[in-house]
């Protein structure tokens, strides 16, 4: 199995963290919401699998670009 890692498509700051690793996920499933300028935006996955790492912690801030999940693809 390939791992994939997961990136912010935004600068902003963790809300909330909805999996936590060893969960399974089905594509389109978010595994956090992010807040940016009083918006919450979801961090979806393209494709399903298994969440292996989390890489922030909630209330973090984080950058465009920035690793937040490593999944392990289906």
């Amino acid at each position: 199995m390939a791992t994939e890692t997961i990136y912010s498509e935004l600068t902003g700051s963790v809300w909330k963290i909805q999996r936590q690793p060893g969960d399974l996920l089905v594509a389109d499933e978010s595994i956090m919401i992010l807040e940016s300028m009083k918006m919450e935006i979801p961090v979806v996955l393209p494709d399903g699998g298994r969440l292996i790492k989390l890489l922030v912690e909630e209330g973090m801030a984080v950058k465009e670009g920035q690793e937040l999940a490593v999944i392990e693809s289906a």
